[in-house]
């Protein structure tokens, strides 16, 4: 792969972090505006989520599915 490919895939990349960032937090203004959610509720999980590793996350949801 040539230095091209690589700069127009790390482009790419950010135009999808961007959508997806962007996507995110238009559900999240939605839900807090219906007032589904609180924006207190979405920092504490976030604090949540980022103290925690990637397997207590992925643990994390296997049991929320198990609840449902």
């Amino acid at each position: 792969m040539n230095n091209i490919d690589i700069v127009a895939q790390l482009s790419n990349m950010k135009d999808v972090d961007y959508r997806n960032t962007l996507a995110i937090a238009s559900i999240i203004e939605i839900l807090i505006e219906k007032e589904i959610i609180k924006r207190n509720d979405i920092a504490i999980k976030a604090r949540q989520l980022d103290s925690m590793s990637i397997e207590e996350v992925q643990l994390l949801r296997i049991s929320n599915r198990g609840q449902n």
